[in-house]
């Protein structure tokens, strides 16, 4: 009798053990899945594409264009529509937009001009003809951070703070961004959709941002039209002489080949 109950009692240890163990084991790969998965949530996504040379669309990235397009964002319009939405960044005023602005006005194209804090605090009158002739202004933040670096309240701040400033000055309200650098996570994307924002990336640009290493005109103008496809996002800089040269006759041309320039408000998916 004695045994039996020694027997019993040791089933029962054994048993506990056990559960005690596997109990442990879920508890860990519960922690390590939720782990894997944050990891994944806030990894930094780098945008680049595969350019085409023959009017093809380019290659985004499966990934890449997976993360963007299931929150919301856009990068490249539908492959039967001619058009494109074209684009600017500019962090600082470089003596070309003026220009610019007076290039697109005289060839009747609206486009998109993503804006950081500096350039609305200094360029005031420029923003101002920029909305007043129905030109888009976009969020590129307050500072220009790698957004995936920051914590979500530093992203909140680095968009909204700008959101107010530009609504103060100008009674307008922004709703398209572009991450500066071209970097984003999901966390990123995420946080900007909740926040009112649509995320912009491109399907076109080129090293044209250096004022000290400026393109040659004829090279850059032949790359960028050799490259125009459907549904084009076209990233230029504002600060580029080269852009400035050849933008008049690259929407001539464009034209020419049957392409229609279209505001990012008209975008087709």
């Amino acid at each position: 009798m004695i045994k039996e109950k020694r027997i019993k009692k040791l089933a029962i240890m054994v048993l506990l053990v056990a559960v005690i163990s596997l109990t442990t084991i879920q508890i860990q790969q519960g922690k390590l899945i939720n782990t894997n998965a944050e990891s994944v949530h806030t990894k930094k996504i780098e945008w680049g594409i595969k350019r085409n040379d023959n009017h093809e669309q380019p290659d985004l990235g499966i990934e890449n264009r997976k993360v963007l397009e299931e929150n919301n964002g856009i990068a490249l319009g539908n492959s039967e529509s001619k058009a494109i939405y074209l684009t600017f960044d500019e962090g600082y005023e470089a003596g070309y937009t003026s220009q610019i602005l007076e290039i697109l006005k005289e060839n009747n194209v609206k486009a998109t001009f993503f804006l950081t804090a500096h350039y609305i605090n200094t360029q005031e009158e420029l923003v101002k003809q920029m909305i007043d002739e129905g030109h888009i202004i976009g969020n590129h933040t307050v500072n220009h951070k790698s957004m995936p670096s920051l914590t979500e309240e530093e992203i909140k701040k680095e968009v909204m703070d700008l959101h107010q400033s530009v609504y103060e000055k100008f009674g307008y309200e922004m709703k398209y961004i572009r991450p500066p650098k071209g970097e984003f996570s999901e966390k990123s994307i995420q946080v900007t959709n909740s926040l009112g924002y649509k995320t912009v990336m491109w399907s076109f640009a080129y090293e044209d941002w250096n004022e000290d290493k400026q393109p040659n005109e004829e090279k850059a103008k032949e790359k960028i039209l050799n490259n125009l496809h459907n549904g084009e996002i076209m990233l230029l800089h504002g600060n580029s002489k080269t852009n400035t040269n050849i933008l008049d006759s690259i929407i001539k041309e464009a034209k020419n080949m049957g392409y229609e320039f279209k505001s990012l408000d008209e975008f087709e998916k």
